[in-house]
């Protein structure tokens, strides 16, 4: 059992540190000025976003942008707090704040899975996913950041090791 536990400790440890120059290099893009990145990176965007027709990526709707900027004022300065956590492990501080953070993120991604599985995006000023392959290959590439927070809330809240309450319950 302390082995699976570390094992998701070193799942999410990768999550969160890799998730630090998606979103510094990546995801700010829809927010930020584009002379704020240099031309490579732009070019890995929209790179990115016409492979896997991401039209969200290249002209966010205007709810998107509320979630990227949530991501950088609220996620981002907690991604090497929780990377930290997890690659030391036995940090049982993180359990709030983890809970915060997969329940936001979770809600957010089931909103984007449903907008990219059910929009219209004929409309859009990029191409976005015109066939079922396609929306289902962009919901791929967004699923992870829906399964691994909810693996995260699922952890914080029934872990014996982060849970002191089920702690109890298992000594009784």
């Amino acid at each position: 059992m302390a082995f699976c536990v570390r094992l998701l400790e070193w799942i999410f440890f990768f999550y969160f540190f890799t998730h630090i120059p998606i979103t510094l290099a990546i995801d700010l893009q829809a927010l930020l000025p584009q002379w704020v990145y240099p031309s490579s990176l732009q070019d890995l965007l929209k790179w990115y976003a016409t492979q896997f027709k991401d039209p969200m990526m290249l002209d966010p709707p205007a709810w998107f942008k509320s979630y990227i900027f949530c991501e950088a004022l609220l996620q981002l300065p907690f991604f090497p707090v929780a990377a930290y956590a997890f690659y030391k492990g036995n940090c049982q501080w993180i359990r709030t704040p983890a809970i915060v953070y997969s329940t936001h993120v979770a809600t957010t991604l089931v909103s984007i899975l449903a907008h990219i599985l059910f929009n219209d995006f004929s409309t859009s000023v990029y191409p976005g996913p015109s066939t079922m392959s396609q929306r289902l290959s962009l919901v791929a590439l967004y699923a992870p950041y829906l399964l691994i927070p909810v693996m995260l809330l699922l952890a914080m809240l029934f872990s014996v090791k982060y849970n002191p309450v089920e702690e109890k319950k298992k000594k009784k």
